[in-house]
């Protein structure tokens, strides 16, 4: 930024450590002296995150902008002479706001302590519980996925969401307050899809496994195909939330038979991508100044990792594992998950450590396999991709871990192997202590 002289700096976020690596670089640019704008987006950012954390830690102006297509009047005020100190006390205003109204907010924390939250796990009697063995163990490895294969299973409702429409598909088309606006947007969605789809913009491709595995408390251990190793460990988090009566305290290892326990159990690991390629595509329309389809462009890439992680999940449960061999559901009926087992993915709800993804490009070689790289805080590229692990207990579901305390995350740091600092680092977003107190204390 010093070298370009550059009139503002811009940060995006994709997943939840890039909120930490924000107030970082808010920190270095104070310490270095910048006085430049910074602008704050991404889909992991948050008005509020902006002004309780990245706005105290660089006296320059930090804005907030919502959407990329904001981004152009934003720039315009703070670049405007005549607008730009107005603009920037406003922005500054509403961040005191913000954070005056986080200040009030309650601290939340767990609810029961890690011990009891063990003892009303989920309770599976394993003798009528009986695991069906994959019909094809190991890795499934499809080096270029038909996108025609996958059209008929987007689903379109997040693509109208990253255009902020709210609504259900296909009725907001028809919509008396926004149908105007999204009709044409739709219509230009499917003209280029046409296009990627016949012209060969996109490549996409998919790595599955499916292997032996046992539970081993809150972890899950994962053999190979002739039941040696294990080959990893699958350390998960478990609710802390005081549940009404008969409501088990969930984790996801509790969706395998434990090891040592007689009953063989199996899990599945998957990576996604309907990205290859996109770059020279996105290049060519920014280098036209066309960043309506740029943006387009990388909205329907998404959905299509999205609708190529459902087709692969529907192959997983009806031949390659093998244990729904009957399913027949409509595109409707799978994104409302009307089947049985879950793809839990890493950084989401039910299992918040994206590190997680380490173990999923141990186990499949995913680079290799899928073309799909990691980036140091675990996000991946390209970024239209999907990654996560299967599980096949049909009570099996998604849930949120929520908040947890210290006890969790020292015992999670010592199954992980890592120190309690880093675990803290990256399950911020669920600690429910502080723990700069916590030391204290």
């Amino acid at each position: 930024a010093r070298q370009k002289q550059v009139d503002m700096i811009g940060l995006s976020g994709l997943i939840t450590p890039s909120l930490d690596e924000m107030v970082h670089v808010a920190a270095e640019m104070q310490r270095l002296g910048f006085s430049q704008p910074l602008l704050i987006g991404g889909a992991t950012t948050s008005p509020a995150h902006t002004a309780v954390k990245i706005d105290p830690a660089y006296e320059g102006p930090v804005v907030y902008v919502k959407d990329a297509s904001r981004s152009v009047g934003v720039a315009q005020k703070l670049a405007s002479p005549e607008q730009r100190d107005g603009f920037v006390q406003t922005v500054r205003d509403e961040h005191g706001k913000k954070r005056e109204l986080h200040g009030r907010k309650r601290n939340r924390g767990p609810q029961i302590p890690l011990r009891a939250a063990r003892e009303n796990r989920v309770a599976t009697d394993w003798d009528t519980v009986r695991p069906v063995a994959p019909a094809q163990l190991g890795l499934t490895v499809i080096d270029d996925v038909p996108l025609a294969e996958l059209v008929d299973y987007i689903d379109w409702m997040p693509f109208f969401n990253a255009w902020e429409f709210a609504g259900k598909f296909p009725d907001i088309l028809q919509d008396p307050v926004v149908g105007n606006a999204v009709r044409p947007l739709y219509e230009d969605a499917r003209a280029m899809l046409d296009k990627i789809v016949a012209e060969r913009w996109l490549s996409a491709r998919a790595v599955v496994g499916l292997f032996p595995a046992g539970s081993d408390g809150d972890d899950v251990l994962v053999h190979g195909e002739g039941g040696e190793g294990p080959l990893a460990r699958l350390s998960f988090l478990r609710e802390q939330k005081r549940k009404p009566r008969n409501g088990a305290n969930l984790c996801l290892a509790d969706f395998v038979a434990p090891h040592g326990s007689g009953v063989q159990d199996y899990v599945g690991a998957f990576a996604v991508t309907a990205g290859i390629g996109i770059d020279e595509h996105v290049a060519r329309f920014e280098a036209a100044h066309d960043d309506y389809h740029a943006i387009m462009l990388k909205a329907l890439a998404d959905r299509l990792a999205e609708a190529l992680a459902e087709r692969m999940h529907e192959r997983v449960r009806t031949e390659l594992w093998g244990y729904a061999p009957d399913e027949a559901l409509s595109n409707e009926q799978l994104i409302a998950e009307s089947y049985s087992g879950i793809r839990p993915a890493p950084g989401y709800p039910a299992c918040p450590d994206h590190t997680q993804k380490r173990q999923i490009w141990h186990l499949l070689d995913v680079p290799t396999n899928a073309g799909i790289t990691l980036t140091e805080s675990c996000a991946m590229v390209p970024t239209a991709a999907v990654s996560g692990f299967y599980f096949a207990h049909p009570e099996a579901r998604y849930f949120a871990v929520g908040p947890v305390g210290r006890d969790q995350v020292e015992d999670y740091a010592r199954r992980r192997g890592i120190s309690l600092a880093e675990a803290e680092r990256w399950l911020a977003p669920n600690l429910g202590y502080d723990p700069k107190a916590a030391d204290a204390a």
